[in-house]
């Protein structure tokens, strides 16, 4: 990778992470004025928290790689990186196929949110390797973030009567509720199981033989 490309890639990077930022804040300032809705519930929803954590990321990559001069990215930043990129993918399916149209987000925020962030983030995965090779045994750190969301929504649906989708209403009862988020869990890991195993470059050669 030239370093002209390089840097375009990270300034990339830092300007769409810096757009995501920019988009949320606007819709809640939208969505707080016209729905009242508060910043606690307007981060309860999936997409909308791991499109932030998403933006956080790709700032912070762009970041690195405008500081790095080459270098290759540490690898907590790559697995932040991979993980991103496994959830919005995760993000992605559940709304296109399960709950397509919904939500009070104006139809460009949706589609932002929904369709093109997960592209560009995979696109920008299987294109540009400019990561180390991560191992199957990293394929673990999926799990914390979306596991620990969806405690936090249990508890509060039993609590203050909040969740931000139906399919997780306390009234729909427990075995409902716990066989949705283990379908979850396992369609994530499956998304994560595509992203890992892009480690492979063009002709098959590992990008890390330790795996």
């Amino acid at each position: 990778m030239t370093g002209t490309f390089r840097r375009a890639t990270a300034c990339t990077r830092l300007a769409l992470g810096l757009f995501v930022l920019g988009v949320l804040t606007y819709t809640f300032g939208l969505l707080s004025a016209t729905r009242g809705i508060s910043l606690i519930d307007y981060f309860g929803f999936f997409t909308n928290l791991t499109s932030l954590l998403t933006a956080l990321v790709l700032v912070a990559t762009g970041a690195a790689a405008l500081t790095r001069r080459g270098a290759p990215l540490p690898l907590p930043l790559t697995l932040a990186r991979a993980i991103a990129t496994a959830c919005m993918m995760l993000v992605a399916v559940i709304y296109n196929v399960l709950v397509p149209g919904t939500g009070a987000a104006p139809a460009w925020v949706s589609a932002l949110l929904h369709v093109a962030l997960p592209a560009l983030l995979l696109l920008d995965w299987i294109v540009i390797r400019d990561h180390p090779g991560i191992r199957w045994r990293h394929l673990w750190w999926l799990l914390p973030y979306p596991t620990a969301w969806l405690g936090v929504v249990l508890v509060r649906g039993v609590t203050d009567g909040w969740v931000p989708y139906g399919f997780l209403l306390p009234e729909r009862g427990w075995p409902s509720i716990l066989q949705t988020s283990l379908g979850l869990l396992l369609a994530l890991s499956a998304a994560g199981a595509v992203v890992w195993a892009v480690r492979r470059s063009p002709s098959g050669h590992r990008s890390d033989p330790g795996g």
